[in-house]
């Protein structure tokens, strides 16, 4: 099909319906990003606030090793809890799969449910829960096991983070095992392939960009999030949101958090680069 190119006439057609988008992404996205990006080149004034000398002290700051334990403990803290999603989430997105037509809409609203109440609301219940006295220590002493201290711990960091983005994880999962031809999985079994080796050499391939993408929704809200750290955490988990959160909001150094935030920014374009190179390769398979 021939595509004409978009002349003037043609895109004054076209503004009514591309122009609120357009213009909501350069209000809220294109005009912040440029402040960030300028801030991370400028000092940070004696009392706060920014004073217009550029600077580069900003970028090299990110070296200390202080900060860098801190990306890593964010980094273990995301991939766990990637990999805990993905180890509960494929299953669930596998039955739900092959449920009939009228039972998959059933479940993938009952995956999607907790979404419609306030992530603080569901974060606090997750403190109700893991607490001293909550209902997680008093069903381990009704079976003898004793109480356990959970609440501001690791645990329950990627526990909450977990329960937050599981669902992000079992949609693109769904979406790919829902396309999955069941001739192509009755071919192997015709061919004597058991369910285990039907998994790894046809179902897992042809779902990996699924899989994929599950990763990346789970991982990058994971490696930004403060809420969680903050609350389940107790503060003794502290993430690369938690610390840029502290920059602009208690240090009062806006240059410093605006460098932290563009390495936050770069780290996560390149794992979206990597997802799409990665998914464009299986997909040319």
């Amino acid at each position: 099909m021939k595509r004409w190119p978009l002349t003037g006439p043609r895109l004054m057609k076209r503004w009514p319906l591309t122009g609120p988008g357009l213009t909501y992404l350069t209000v809220l996205m294109v005009v912040p990003l440029g402040l960030v990006l300028s801030y991370a080149f400028l000092r940070r004034g004696r009392f706060g606030g920014v004073v217009y000398q550029p600077t580069i002290e900003n970028l090299t700051r990110l070296a200390d090793p202080l900060y860098a334990d801190v990306v890593l403990h964010s980094t273990w803290t995301a991939a766990l809890t990637t990999f805990l999603a993905l180890l509960f989430g494929y299953p669930t997105a596998y039955v739900i799969a092959g449920l009939p037509r009228r039972r998959q809409t059933i479940a993938l609203i009952a995956v999607v449910l907790p979404f419609w109440t306030s992530f603080l609301i569901r974060v606090y219940a997750w403190i109700v829960l893991l607490s001293g006295p909550g209902w997680l220590n008093k069903a381990l002493r009704a079976v003898g096991l004793g109480p356990v201290d959970v609440l501001y711990t690791d645990a329950a960091v990627v526990t909450g983070l977990l329960y937050a983005y599981l669902p992000l994880m079992i949609l693109p999962l769904y979406a790919s095992l829902v396309r999955l031809d069941p001739q192509v999985r009755e071919a192997a079994a015709n061919l004597g392939a058991g369910p285990w080796t039907t998994f790894r050499t046809v179902t897992l391939p042809l779902t990996l960009p699924g899989v994929l993408t599950g990763c990346l929704f789970v991982f990058v809200p994971s490696f930004g999030n403060f809420v969680v750290p903050e609350l389940l955490g107790g503060g003794r988990s502290v993430m690369v949101g938690n610390l840029i959160r502290d920059q602009f909001l208690k240090a009062r150094d806006w240059p410093f958090g605006s460098a932290l935030a563009l390495a936050l920014l770069a780290v996560l374009m390149v794992l979206l680069l990597a997802q799409a190179w990665a998914a464009r390769r299986y997909a040319t398979r």
